[in-house]
């Protein structure tokens, strides 16, 4: 009787639970984690979901485990600053006093560090997945074990393009000394690691500034074809998928009402606009009442408000990565309109694939003929879901990611990293 080799072991290190699946980073760690489930026997420990991630976030502790339990075992654990007001002040002022980067404190756990332990004890791990460098304090303990680590953006640049546009003094003041010791952090660690992982060409790039001779493969997000399925043509209205409270939204939100829509509104002057996503009751009244935008709140199926819409549209000026929203949209045949800089990383061709504009008045213009051009607002969108089966489907992803976190398993020298030249993922050294 012939044995059975048991599969590797994969610890799982992720900075949040990604259950449900419903927006940016919970998306790509939950379609990450079912993909590497196919090849590892996955134990992942999670934090729960921070206080900003909304409403919900009980429930998703009390569930997520059960329903990811088909990928992995899955433990939570609680984020301490979360229940506790002085906690949150003094993992700032620790930040400040230390000159240690803020999420060294906001994730520091004993119940955590103690299980890491407890199971390095206990298994014999093959490779140690972490979801973010937000983990570092907790890779010296992975001595001897490969580790990658995925940045779902670069982290200092992302607070950099922050401090440059918030209006307080003190917390632009506050971003640039976060994004100094950020930048320490991935400095002192990506070159260290078995793998970094990005989104992108552009995020690849900039991590190499800061870490020459750090090994480096860019991963780029991907889309559930068949559950954005392209939808019937037609629609009314803009919309922009993501909820308030990541501040890029809230600043795209901010800009999109004041100096976008005047133009918008000056061709058409009732244009239905819908922000889908999270938001307290209290911004839902506000934006309602001074600019006529309505924001829907958390909900639990966003396809419905998107097949809703004419046209979407991604005016960001600050984040990091690349936008799942975008792909999505994309997947569903519908048209986008988007700055530079919200479509930054992805294979995003102007008057192709979407219009890029970053200018309010011509973002506005754009909008409007996507509105008004039913031939151009069909294009685009057959475009975009043509770019999204070719380049960005999660199963022709996956099976390159796997091979990847496989050959970084068995590497031995920067010489063992074989190059993927196909779409999706590349390995520079």
């Amino acid at each position: 009787m012939a044995s059975v080799t048991p599969r590797p072991r994969l610890l799982f290190l992720c900075q949040t639970l990604p259950y449900p699946p419903d927006g940016g980073v919970w998306i790509r760690t939950y379609h990450v984690l079912r993909l590497l489930s196919r090849a590892f026997d996955i134990t992942a420990l999670c934090f729960e979901r921070a206080a900003t991630a909304g409403p919900g976030t009980d429930w998703s502790v009390a569930t997520g485990p059960g329903a990811l339990g088909q990928f992995a075992h899955v433990e939570v654990f609680a984020i301490p600053q979360k229940r506790s007001r002085s906690r949150f002040v003094w993992d700032h002022l620790r930040s400040i006093v230390t000159a240690r980067v803020y999420t060294r404190y906001l994730y520091d756990s004993r119940a955590f560090r103690r299980r890491v332990s407890e199971l390095l004890r206990t298994h014999a791990f093959d490779l140690v997945h972490v979801d973010s460098l937000d983990l570092a304090a907790y890779l010296p303990s992975f001595r001897d074990i490969p580790v990658v680590c995925v940045h779902h953006d670069i982290e200092s640049i992302l607070l950099r393009r922050r401090a440059a546009i918030d209006p307080r003094w003190w917390q632009r003041w506050y971003l640039r000394l976060q994004a100094r010791l950020m930048h320490r952090v991935e400095r002192r660690w990506c070159e260290r690691l078995g793998l970094n992982i990005t989104m992108s060409e552009a995020d690849r790039a900039a991590l190499t500034r800061v870490a020459p001779a750090a090994r480096i493969a860019v991963v780029a997000n991907g889309v559930d074809l068949e559950e954005f399925a392209p939808a019937a043509e037609g629609g009314v209205g803009v919309a922009f998928v993501g909820g308030t409270t990541p501040f890029p939204n809230l600043d795209a939100l901010d800009y999109f009402c004041a100096e976008i829509l005047p133009y918008l509104r000056t061709s058409v002057p009732n244009v239905p606009v819908r922000w889908i996503g999270r938001a307290s009751p209290e911004q839902r009244r506000d934006y309602r009442d001074r600019f006529g935008v309505e924001l829907t709140g958390y909900v639990d199926d966003v396809r419905p408000f998107m097949r809703e819409a004419a046209c979407h549209i991604v005016p960001l000026r600050t984040g990091g990565g690349t936008r799942l929203k975008i792909l999505n949209s994309w997947a569903m045949g519908r048209p986008v309109v988007a700055t530079a800089l919200g479509c930054e990383g992805l294979e995003a061709v102007d008057n192709e694939n979407i219009l890029i504009r970053d200018r309010p008045a011509a973002f506005a213009a754009a909008v409007v003929s996507v509105l008004e051009r039913q031939a151009l607002a069909r294009r685009l969108g057959e475009q975009g879901r043509a770019t999204v089966e070719r380049a960005y489907s999660w199963d022709a992803i996956g099976e390159q990611l796997i091979a990847q976190y496989r050959n970084v398993r068995h590497a031995t020298s920067s010489d063992s990293f074989a190059r993927f030249p196909s779409t999706g993922i590349r390995v520079v050294r």
